[in-house]
């Protein structure tokens, strides 16, 4: 098969490169996007990262595309409804970094509340004082779990670990994660009603696209803090910036903005071909204000890049592309229709 690697580092290519000669591979450091796929149309195989367009616009330029294997446990970003109708398997990986995202969570979170960047800041210009870096301690707090699947589990353990009562939601309660992890499934209004953290794991996609907005801020507990490690989208953005503003939370910590894509390159709006909507550029202001909001700590999509990790990624991403070229399609989370 002919394999096109997108957004690839130095170490994965040479990993890639295993694949020869029984498979034609290239790979290249760029995103997938519509104006760059000349070089790569003849491809059977593609395998992008997060950050790479695959609308149908996209995918229409490989004729001969039959299998998608995305570096990630999420799919959103790739046009399913296309890869069924036209015959695409589409695979992930689907649990390289339950720890590593659960463990970011926390470093966001206690960096926030202990106003670890601006006093490591201060400390850097030989600045001492103390003045407005008081913290809380997360021990006797409530943690509220938004999707208890591998990420959101781990997450429930650490938080148990410091002393936290832990109160979840999930549309699919697991009876046994109960017994095992010492939390209780709440209804999401009851969650957030309670919770002094929220934490949100739960996948992208349509059906979860703006779950937390201004009516579930307005059931949040007062002063409470948000933490989404999940996917940029299942935040409202422009909800969160007045929730943040009236002081309904004190905080938010977020390693991942709705607009991510188009924020590495704005330019890109006046290259489309559409005129950006008002509820776009609407959106996109938002997250510009969240980065220079004082009580937002950002960091850009690095919850999963631990060595562990993503080492992780490109071995299960190889494998699913073995077992797909010996017919016996692992991880798969689109199949073509019957």
């Amino acid at each position: 098969m002919r394999i096109a690697v997108f957004e690839a580092e130095e170490w994965e290519r040479e990993a890639c490169l295993s694949l020869e000669p029984q498979h034609s591979v290239a790979c290249t450091a760029d995103a997938l996007a519509a104006e760059a796929t000349d070089r790569f149309a003849d491809a059977q195989v593609i395998s992008p990262f997060v950050n790479s367009d695959l609308s149908a616009t996209v995918l229409r330029r490989f004729p001969r595309l039959e299998l998608i294997a995305t570096r990630s446990t999420g799919y959103d970003h790739i046009d399913l409804d296309y890869c069924r109708q036209h015959k695409v398997t589409v695979c992930n990986v689907p649990d390289y970094g339950d720890q590593t995202v659960a463990e970011h969570a926390f470093a966001l979170l206690l960096a926030l509340i202990r106003h670890v960047p601006e006093a490591s800041a201060r400390a850097r210009q030989a600045n001492f004082s103390q003045q407005g870096l008081r913290g809380f301690e997360l021990a006797g707090k409530v943690m509220g779990v938004v999707g208890v699947g591998r990420i959101g589990r781990r997450v429930i353990a650490i938080a148990r670990g410091f002393g936290m009562d832990v109160v979840a939601y999930d549309r699919a309660p697991v009876a046994e994660a109960v017994r095992t992890l010492g939390f209780r499934y709440a209804p999401l209004n009851e969650v957030l009603a309670t919770a002094d953290v929220l934490s949100l794991h739960v996948p992208g996609g349509a059906g979860s696209r703006s779950l937390i907005s201004d009516a579930e801020f307005g059931r949040m507990k007062p002063g409470a803090i948000l933490v989404n490690t999940a996917r940029g989208g299942v935040v409202d953005a422009q909800a969160l910036v007045r929730a943040l503003h009236s002081g309904r939370l004190a905080g938010a910590a977020l390693d991942v903005i709705a607009q991510e894509r188009r924020m590495r390159d704005e330019a890109e709006i006046f290259r489309e071909r559409l005129t950006p909507s008002p509820e776009s550029l609407q959106a996109l202001l938002a997250d510009h204000a969240l980065l220079h909001m004082p009580n937002v700590l950002v960091t850009p999509h690095i919850a999963y890049n631990t060595e562990e990790a993503v080492h992780r990624i490109i071995d299960t991403t190889l494998a699913n592309i073995l077992a797909f070229a010996h017919g016996t399609p692992q991880n798969v989370v689109a199949s073509p229709s019957p």
